[in-house]
């Protein structure tokens, strides 16, 4: 064996080892799914997570973590937000990117407090409970709609909320946190983002608020315009100031969260990412101390990789694939589900019939995104496959159910009853305006359905396929962009629909959704 050979072999080595440990590290993004405007806290060596979902019902997902990587929904904060035309998707009024948004999430005296606001009802909605898990929850609301706010315990028993954008300000609410007392409103910060400079597209908000080590530390997101989402932090020595700030963050536009630490000391912020189609993505990027000032990044940069564990991957936790089959004492949907605005409980089912969905009508619609009752899972990156089969047989003339990608521009592949004749057809929304861009006569009743995402270097594409078999699969129609656009607020899910546009009473039973972290080559 010559010289060079051994070198070659010896290099090869310690390669897979270098490599073997990489693997087992942790790596950004930690969910490299639609996880936004996160709040995070830990309670011994358990993590908690809430975020935003908006427009989905339940709400206001909640998640937890035993590494700060592998997160898995325990709950939500609520069933329905409320009702309303826009909440229920009723009179051709909807809630798209509205909803509730950022929500806070916090523990006091052995209570958790998960808040949100919501400019769709006008309130300020706060969920209270001891268990996460199990509840049960206390619903407190009131106006007005506090935007990005922060509700935060003080030592001395008084409880506040900070809340803005650009102008911060702070408010004191009554000691069972109905409502806010009279007279306490004041300015907490005229400018909070001017630590970014003059030139700001987006003023500061997002506010994360935290006392450390006897000092006041707030976290906020801003954008000067022509840079990028960038991390404001300012501190304090009293609540009421005065405030100095400084930039904390500006690298990839991964901003906005805040702080948490671990069991043995150390400290992380949690941020997310603007990711395109996918959504926005979380991140934790790690902390140092200097000076009193929490100190972002490795030299200002966003790691790759973090001395954490690996993550396991997204299925089983935050997705998952459902055969619909329930014993008698399960929930009849697990929490990776969650319907597009709210439902009509009357009108679905996986007890009719065992081990299927049943999604049936019971009114007119005319436009996909105003259809009750499609219900959601998100994609997730760098790529996503969902598919299922459905039973069309008890399908009345007009209705139109299947598989879909929903956002404004979605794509979806379904069965279309029309004129007596059943066909497959996948659709497009270019701009938000629906075209057919393909349809294909069916003369059987149970049919295969897929859509493949590909979010691999923000290529945000998808395709749809379709299959008689379960086997062979064929394309259908055309590839879709998949951006991410503000009217919606979010990014792309999986949807399972049925609608109808002429009669109604019809319905489909679909035998499972199956999520998968691959897609083809074809």
């Amino acid at each position: 064996m010559n010289v060079l050979f051994k070198c070659i072999l010896i290099l090869s080595f310690f390669i897979g080892i270098t490599s073997s440990a990489q693997d087992k590290k942790a790596q950004n993004p930690i969910i490299y799914a639609d996880v936004p405007d996160a709040s995070m806290l830990r309670v011994g060596d358990t993590y908690y997570m809430s975020s935003t979902t908006m427009h989905m019902s339940p709400g206001l997902p909640i998640m937890k973590s035993n590494d700060l990587v592998n997160w898995e929904l325990i709950n939500y904060g609520y069933d329905t937000l409320g009702h309303s035309d826009e909440l229920d998707l009723d009179n051709g009024k909807n809630m798209y990117g509205r909803g509730s948004w950022a929500s806070c999430l916090r523990y006091h005296n052995e209570k958790f407090y998960v808040s949100t606001f919501s400019a769709t009802t006008g309130k300020t909605h706060i969920y209270v409970t001891e268990n996460l898990e199990k509840g049960p929850w206390t619903t407190i609301e009131f106006q007005p709609s506090y935007h990005d706010h922060s509700i935060f315990f003080d030592d001395d028993g008084k409880t506040y909320m900070v809340w803005g954008a650009g102008k911060l300000n702070i408010i004191e609410l009554k000691d069972d946190l109905s409502g806010v007392k009279e007279d306490t409103q004041k300015v907490l910060i005229e400018n909070a983002s001017a630590p970014a400079g003059d030139n700001i597209m987006l003023g500061a908000e997002g506010s994360q608020l935290y006392k450390i080590n006897g000092k006041y530390y707030l976290f906020n997101i801003t954008w000067p315009q022509g840079g990028m989402r960038t991390v404001i932090i300012h501190r304090a020595d009293n609540i009421t100031g005065p405030w100095e700030g400084k930039v904390g963050l500006q690298d990839l536009g991964v901003a906005q969260g805040g702080l948490i630490d671990t069991p043995d000391g150390r400290w992380f912020s949690y941020l997310f990412k603007d990711n395109g189609g996918v959504g926005r993505i979380p991140y934790l990027v790690p902390v140092t101390w200097e000076d009193g000032w929490p100190i972002i990044g490795n030299d200002g940069k966003v790691p790759q990789q973090l001395d954490l564990p690996a993550s396991k991957g997204l299925i089983p936790g935050i997705v998952h694939s459902d055969d619909f089959k329930r014993k008698k004492k399960e929930a009849d949907l697990p929490l990776v589900w969650q319907w597009n605005h709210n439902p009509d409980n009357s009108l679905w089912s996986v007890r009719e019939r065992e081990g299927y969905l049943r999604l049936k009508t019971g009114r007119i619609d005319s436009r996909f995104v105003q259809a009750k009752n499609t219900l959601t899972q998100r994609t997730i990156g760098p790529e996503s496959t969902g598919s299922t089969l459905l039973d069309i047989s008890k399908m009345k003339e007009g209705d139109f159910a299947g598989l879909c990608l929903l956002q404004k521009e979605f794509g979806l592949v379904g069965v279309k009853f029309e004129n007596g004749q059943k066909k497959i057809v996948m659709m497009s929304a270019p701009k938000g305006e629906a075209k057919e861009m393909q349809s294909i006569p069916l003369n059987q009743n149970k049919i295969y359905l897929k859509a493949e995402c590909d979010f691999n270097e923000r290529a945000d594409k998808a395709k749809f396929f379709y299959s008689l078999d379960g086997k062979t699969w064929k394309p259908i129609g055309e590839s879709i962009n998949m951006p991410y656009t503000l009217p919606h607020f979010m990014g792309y899910r999986f949807g399972l629909f049925n609608y109808a546009t002429k009669h109604i009473d019809g319905y489909v039973d679909f035998d499972y959704f199956h999520i998968s972290d691959t897609i083809s080559k074809q």
